[in-house]
């Protein structure tokens, strides 16, 4: 089937060997063409061959989640499942030989695979280029595209692993065509077992996956389109993956981006423009590697799932930002590495941040802009004009200029905005002058006649609803030549400016002066304190809101309020310990009444697997039920590994009543101070624990 076997079969004598190995050569070094289509695809203008072992063949049966299979086939749940009738529909476009394919057309239901045969992995010569030129496919069941086997040209060795890869040689390469629009909508694949095992048989998370290292780069004017809408993960490789250029839209169920070799995969990129949104499902990150991050060059913005505590920017291993345009925003910040080559900078909000953000510089010359579309935590930028000194953040305002997905890569004018400081009184008559806003210069301009220039010009979102699916790529046409920013922005403001909490940290990059207001704590505020009107300063629980709060891990029922004493329930307690432990995991949990696919499904699976949380005899785990103070202990407890306990006894006065489970647990937890009882010396096992005590056991947990 695959040209592996093909070419063994010709291996009749030296002389045919060699003869064989140049024609496969001579192959590869022409572009074969594919046209896709619902009704007749062809290659090379002729039919596509029905022949499994064609170099290019239609007819391969697709890999999906089959319904009404039990936990003995995998770790889907019904969420996952798609039925044959449905699978069926799908139209499988399969390349076995190495080679470079010009892709185009359209498949409304299908598949575009590439397997080369497992011995492929091995094999240097393994390399398939695929040029996307006006493709469109859509498949509801599975990836839109995959890379099954090419050349593996990275090693997954975590012992020489660093931020540093070579991908030149990889086997799945891509190529963004110029002057294209190319549409991906995609599926996923839950983990599939080998027959009679729990071994990974199937597992494809995202809509354009690889499992071998994957290149990606833009045409010689870098112009063209890939936009990817995803039902789960955006773009995947299973160990590294490098964007050289190209324009790439990914709007995702979960993260944007995944690289998911633990402790070795590096996400590369360096140039071309990338644009994130993790906000169409529960949770999701915008770029996120199990091992490096390494951004040397380009326009990047991720944006995180903004109902979840998830990162713009997330790695296990470390991210080094050392060129380019970055923007990362979400309601957790993973810490960027010192050695970044780069500066960078961080702001922490306590209020909305659904507006235009502008940072300028002592002098208030521009630095950066961005009109974020929803409310976050966290947000991290860096470009090429970061240079030691003072700087000063604005929020709100009108702003005109050359956007595109609200990043202005030029302003116009700029007025109204208030200046985000930690009290004081001041006059400002500022004169900012316009330019380019650490873009790249190859930004897009939005089409003639959509009007995307101002915050009130652009549709606003309600509640719960996601950004229209990018499947024209229209927005992205190229700027006119020269075309830059120029003009004057005139602000004046006197009196109190408002008090903001946020935190700006280039971690010890000798960045100095930084406001003085911003890095260190003054008597009027404190970057650790939150304004919830229902925490009061005297409260016993208030240093803890803020230190939960502060630190992500915990935030307000609403804008406004914390609510200390509304009650917990399991699932939101496994979810911050879930969140506390900064790891990632798709691992579905056993549980009856917990389906995939909901905002607590992957902290459960976590959970359940880390042996955090066992559930109940009758096989359920009741997320919704509200949590005890002794489980709240006990998952603390398991949390902290479940260190030996010398004696479970306390001195509580309602000792008896606390649960066999929970006995060390509570005892533990006393020992070391991270609870201590009611004023009565009880401890209350049964009682149900509130949103304050666990605020507070969570704060001392974490300075232990």
């Amino acid at each position: 089937m695959k040209y592996f076997k093909k070419t063994i079969a010709f291996l009749t004598a030296a002389v045919m060997s060699l003869m064989t190995v140049a024609t496969v050569f001579a192959a590869e070094n022409d572009t074969v063409k594919i046209k896709l289509s619902d009704t007749e695809i062809t290659v090379d203008g002729k039919a596509i061959s029905d022949d499994s072992s064609a170099a290019v063949y239609e007819g391969a049966e697709i890999v999906y989640y089959k319904e009404g299979t039990d936990s003995s086939y995998g770790e889907g749940t019904e969420n996952n499942m798609h039925s044959a009738e449905e699978a069926a529909e799908h139209t499988v476009v399969t390349i076995t030989e190495p080679g470079t394919y010009e892709i185009s057309g359209t498949l409304s239901k299908g598949q575009l695979a590439v397997d080369l045969g497992e011995e492929a992995e091995d094999d240097e010569n393994a390399v398939v280029t695929l040029i996307l030129n006006g493709v469109d496919i859509t498949c509801t069941v599975a990836p839109a595209v995959i890379f099954y086997n090419v050349y593996e040209c990275g090693s997954s060795d975590t012992e020489t692993a660093t931020e540093e890869v070579d991908t030149s040689k990889a086997g799945a390469r891509i190529i963004i065509a110029d002057d294209s629009v190319n549409n991906i909508n995609g599926s996923y694949v839950a983990k599939i077992y080998k027959e009679g095992t729990t071994k990974k048989l199937h597992k494809y998370d995202g809509a354009f996956y690889s499992k071998m290292s994957m290149e990606i780069d833009g045409g010689e004017k870098g112009n063209g389109v890939l936009n990817i809408n995803a039902e789960n993960e955006g773009m995947d490789s299973e160990l590294h993956l490098t964007i050289n250029g190209g324009n790439i839209h990914i709007n995702s169920g979960d993260d944007g981006i995944n690289t998911n070799e633990d402790g070795v995969s590096v996400t590369t990129i360096n140039g071309g423009y990338l644009y994130i949104f993790a906000g169409n499902g529960s949770e999701g990150d915008g770029i996120d590697s199990n091992g490096f991050i390494s951004i040397n060059g380009g326009t990047v913005i991720s944006l995180a799932n903004p109902n979840s505590a998830d990162g713009g920017i997330d790695s296990d291993m470390g991210t080094y930002i050392n060129g380019g345009t970055v923007i990362g925003a979400g309601g957790m910040y993973d810490e960027l590495e010192k050695d970044s080559k780069q500066l960078y900078m961080m702001l922490q909000f306590t209020e909305d941040t659904d507006e235009v953000i502008v940072v300028a510089d002592k002098d208030d010359n521009p630095i950066f802009a961005y009109d974020f579309p929803y409310d976050y935590t966290y947000i991290v930028f860096s470009t090429p004009k970061l240079a030691e000194g003072e700087y000063y953040v604005y929020s709100g305002g009108t702003i005109t200029g050359t956007e595109t997905d609200g990043f202005y890569s030029s302003i116009v004018s700029y007025t109204g905005g208030t200046q985000m400081h930690h009290g004081g009184a001041m006059t400002m008559n500022n004169k900012m002058p316009g330019g380019d806003f650490g873009g790249n210069g190859s930004r897009p301009e939005p089409p003639e006649g959509f009007d995307k220039t101002a915050p009130e010009n652009r549709p606003e979102r309600p509640e719960g609803e996601m950004p229209p699916e990018m499947n024209n790529g229209e927005f992205l046409v190229e700027r006119p030549e020269g075309m830059g920013g120029m003009g004057m922005r005139d602000m004046e403001t006197s009196g109190e400016t408002e008090s903001y909490a946020f935190m700006l940290s280039f971690e010890n990059r000798n960045f100095t002066n930084v406001s003085s207001a911003v890095i260190e704590k003054n008597e009027e505020s404190d970057k650790n304190e939150t304004s919830f009107k229902d925490v009061a300063d005297g409260a016993w629980y208030k240093e803890a809101v803020d230190y939960v709060y502060s630190k992500g891990i915990m935030s307000g029922m609403s804008e406004t309020e914390f609510q200390p004493e509304t009650d917990m329930t399991r699932a939101k307690m496994v979810q911050i310990l879930y969140k506390l432990s900064g790891e990632q995991s798709d691992k579905a949990s056993t549980f009856t009444d917990v389906a995939g696919g909901e905002w607590y499904s992957d902290a459960i699976g976590w959970a359940q697997e880390k042996g955090i949380a066992g559930g109940y005899e009758d096989g359920t785990f009741r997320p919704e039920q509200k949590m005890t103070r002794e489980e709240m202990s006990a998952f603390i407890y398991r949390y902290a590994g479940s260190p030996e306990v010398k004696n479970s006894s306390t001195s509580f006065k309602d000792a008896d009543s606390i649960s066999e489970y929970a006995a060390d647990a509570i005892a533990w937890c006393a020992e070391n101070g991270l609870i201590s009882g009611m004023g009565d010396n009880t401890v209350q096992p049964k009682e149900t624990a509130t949103r304050a005590q666990l605020a507070s056991i969570t704060m001392r947990y974490m300075n232990l």
